[in-house]
């Protein structure tokens, strides 16, 4: 997620063709001021909580769809372990797009600051074009999935349930990826509650599948975990509905063009390709290494360190969501302040971000510290699992606030384009720190089992979030534009 602290590194280092940056605004160039239309809070407030009510949805969507999956069988955890080994699995390469979508977010925001919101469509279309071409080249690896389980020591039976989620998954994933896409455009456009209110809708059309296909309720047959993702892909595809039906509709396309930027652009995709390269490597590289920890690691462990793992991730996600959310709106608002020449705004809105997301996060530190053997109860009643998962819950703890620094900043720092510094750190940091020092730790202190490479995470999550803290507050990333913001629209 980060990069070296240097001045000279970094996305504004490079030339606009290579980079798709544009040289550093000088001051004795900037625009004549501009000033807010409402107060830093009113706007936060209306960015942000759409943002994080979306989310959040999403959040909870997962876990009650991890609490469904568990009442299979609640003396087997093998169920929970397959959901989460497959889950991850399939979104892995997704992670890839799922990074380099957020400049989606950024170009619209910037044309929407500099009074040319037009040009944003575009963007979106050529997004869409590049999920569908990386759907194509996930096919193969779903076919390879159970070879690669095999690979990691699996019994038999848990490869089988976790590649039939995770290939589920996988013929959906277009459909995941392209709602993603829209869901960019229209926080760019400061239009969040679009967002909200598809996933919100999504979510319900999913959770009542997972109640019907888990369980074989009004007829359905009872399909288990196969169930459970095939609820996933159709309330994906309900959340899609909506942003596109309004992206194509008569009124969107009245206003800003939407239907006209469908055709593929060498140029635009250059773009975002120049700009979300590195998140893309650094969220895919990401998620490579959890994959490989969570799967591999402390399942070596054995199912019960496998299942508690997965348990505390479940509450981990609905504490880092929340800042995921906010992220996503400190994008949108940053580079519409940026478009504008307000970096003095940009900071400002910045700060009072960074501060919502530390406080939210700290206080669920507390609560995984208190609650930690109720919370891990409400998957599994194994003495076994509690024990293990309420040690990783104080892990979790340790680690809330670095998460929320690093989390928020990454929206921060996209905001303006600064993608490269972000990605370097994190790509070094989890290699060194999760991986190396997670295999460090089992190797030389295995009486910790499991917790050895959690303590290895956490140490990951404090370092980024630090090293990320010292980018934002050294300020380069406020003298940053994209190439073409603000330039004369020719016609």
């Amino acid at each position: 997620m980060h990069d070296h602290p240097d001045s000279n590194t970094g996305p504004g280092a490079h030339s606009a063709p290579a980079s798709g940056i544009a040289p550093p605004i000088a001051p004795a160039n900037a625009a004549p001021p501009l000033v807010a239309t409402e107060s830093a809070i009113a706007e936060i407030i209306r960015i942000a909580v759409p943002s994080v009510a979306t989310t959040l949805s999403y959040t909870l969507m997962q876990f009650v769809d991890a609490y469904m999956v568990s009442l299979i069988n609640p003396e087997d955890p093998i169920f929970l372990a397959a959901q989460g080994n497959g889950g991850i699995s399939a979104w892995t390469p997704q992670a890839i797009m799922a990074g380099m979508l957020g400049v989606v977010n950024t170009y619209v925001a910037q044309h929407l600051g500099a009074g040319q919101p037009r040009k944003g469509p575009a963007y979106a279309w050529n997004g869409l074009w590049l999920c569908l071409a990386l759907w194509l080249l996930m096919l193969p690896y779903a076919l390879a999935l159970p070879f690669m389980f095999r690979s990691f020591g699996h019994a038999p039976r848990l490869v089988e349930l976790e590649t039939s989620y995770a290939q589920i998954l996988i013929a959906g994933a277009f459909i995941q990826m392209a709602g993603r896409c829209l869901s960019q455009f229209f926080y760019g456009l400061h239009r969040p509650n679009v967002v909200l209110v598809a996933a919100v809708a999504g979510n319900i059309v999913n959770l009542g599948l997972d109640y019907v296909l888990i369980f074989g309720h009004f007829g359905a047959p009872a399909m288990g975990i196969s169930g459970a993702a095939i609820a996933t892909v159709i309330g994906t595809a309900v959340e899609l509905s909506i942003p596109a039906c309004l992206f194509l509709g008569p009124a969107m396309h009245a206003k800003y063009g939407t239907r006209d930027g469908w055709r593929p652009s060498a140029e635009i995709m250059r773009k975002i390709i120049a700009i979300g390269w590195p998140g893309g490597m650094m969220f895919f590289n990401e998620m490579i290494c959890w994959t490989y920890f969570l799967v591999k690691m402390t399942g070596s462990f054995g199912v019960e360190h496998n299942t508690a793992g997965w348990i505390a991730l479940r509450y981990m996600h609905l504490s880092f969501m929340p800042s995921v959310g906010i992220s996503n709106a400190m994008t949108s608002i940053v580079g519409r302040y940026l478009g504008m020449r307000r970096p003095d705004l940009a900071a400002h809105r910045a700060k009072i971000g960074l501060a919502i997301a530390m406080t939210y996060m700290a206080l669920c530190a507390v609560v995984f510290v208190v609650f930690r053997r109720q919370l891990v109860g409400v998957f599994s009643t194994d003495e076994a699992i509690i024990t293990i998962g309420s040690g990783v819950m104080i892990i979790a703890a340790v680690f809330q606030v670095f998460d929320a620094l690093g989390i928020t900043l990454i929206g921060v720092l996209r905001g303006a384009g600064d993608t490269v510094f972000p990605s370097i750190v994190t790509i070094i940091a989890v290699w060194i720190c999760l991986i190396g020092g997670g295999l460090l730790l089992m190797k030389y202190a295995p009486e910790f089992e499991s917790l050895g490479p959690w303590s290895a995470a956490a140490a990951y999550i404090c370092i980024v979030g630090i090293l990320l803290a010292i980018r934002f507050a050294r300020g380069k990333w406020k003298t940053l534009r994209l190439a073409g913001v603000g330039e004369p629209v020719h016609v």
